[in-house]
């Protein structure tokens, strides 16, 4: 069985660390600056030895998860002694195995595996981890290595290069992290109407759930609702009127979000081409 350390005990490190034991993985060894985090670690992992020198940990598995934060990864990678053979891999979306070539030119095995998933809070992202799709960039064999990991967490995987690693990161990161970006603002929106963004967000959540299940099920561009998709001209204008009246600092976003919908209406075919050339000329800069 392979043995398996991780040097950073944060949520992602955990989270893997947690979810590859459970599937029979010999997690054995968790090194971090903070004490805390490793004792965290270890207490969710059985069998998990923390050690203090990451060199230590390095010597003692087959292969290592650098999961410190991404701008450590190279240094991490270029302070150790690598062994001909071993594992060493990474966990960042936007890295790439370039990050270990430290490790590669002492001869060992270098790969990246991703989960395309969000990292709040560790037990909220073990609860999330299995079924993730995870992004992998790996040479054999330890493509198949990381590859079986992903299946035992029951994802689904893309392989990626290293040229492809950064777009897949900012799309992943214009998905999760802006979503959350425009719920918030929309959710401070309620104040201006004698009302608080945790109302906002008890109203929102059965919208957001549902807008979910029909990207999942419907897909696009069926999945498309609201004023544009209707091509509901005057809704629009009064949506900019208000915006202006209370959030003119958000217009410019509200108009270029709009501009990106207008395709999908059209391709949905509730969007004539007549409106959707009033909406453009509406949502002009």
């Amino acid at each position: 069985m392979l043995k398996l350390g991780f040097i950073g005990a944060g949520p992602v490190g955990t989270t893997f660390g947690v979810r590859l034991s459970e599937q029979g993985y010999g997690v054995v060894a968790v090194a971090d600056i903070r004490s805390a985090a490793a004792e965290r670690f270890a207490g969710l992992v059985p069998g998990c030895r923390i050690f203090q020198n990451p060199q230590a940990l390095v010597d003692a598995v087959d292969m290592v998860f650098i999961t410190t934060a991404d701008d450590f990864i190279p240094r991490v990678s270029s302070e150790l002694k690598w062994r001909s053979g071993q594992m060493a891999v990474h966990c960042s979306g936007a890295s790439t195995v370039q990050s270990l070539e430290a490790a590669r030119q002492q001869g060992a095995r270098v790969g990246s595996i991703h989960p395309c998933q969000t990292f709040a809070g560790i037990e909220q992202a073990i609860a999330n981890l299995p079924g993730s799709t995870f992004a992998i960039e790996a040479e054999e064999p330890l493509k198949t290595t990381l590859t079986e990991m992903a299946q035992a967490l029951k994802g689904d995987i893309v392989y990626l290069t290293s040229e492809d690693k950064v777009l897949y990161h900012a799309a992943a990161a214009m998905a999760c992290n802006y979503f959350t970006t425009i719920v918030k603002l929309a959710s401070d929106l309620w104040r201006n109407f004698g009302k608080t963004p945790a109302d906002a967000i008890k109203a929102y959540m059965p919208l957001l759930r549902g807008t979910l299940t029909n990207i999942e099920t419907v897909g696009f561009p069926k999945c498309l609702t609201g004023p544009i998709a209707r091509g509901d001209v005057a809704t629009i204008r009064r949506h900019l009127a208000a915006l202006e009246n209370y959030a003119a600092e958000l217009l410019p976003l509200y108009k270029e979000l709009g501009r990106f919908t207008i395709p999908i209406g059209q391709d949905k075919g509730s969007l004539t081409a007549d409106r959707a050339e009033d909406l453009r000329t509406l949502l002009k800069h």
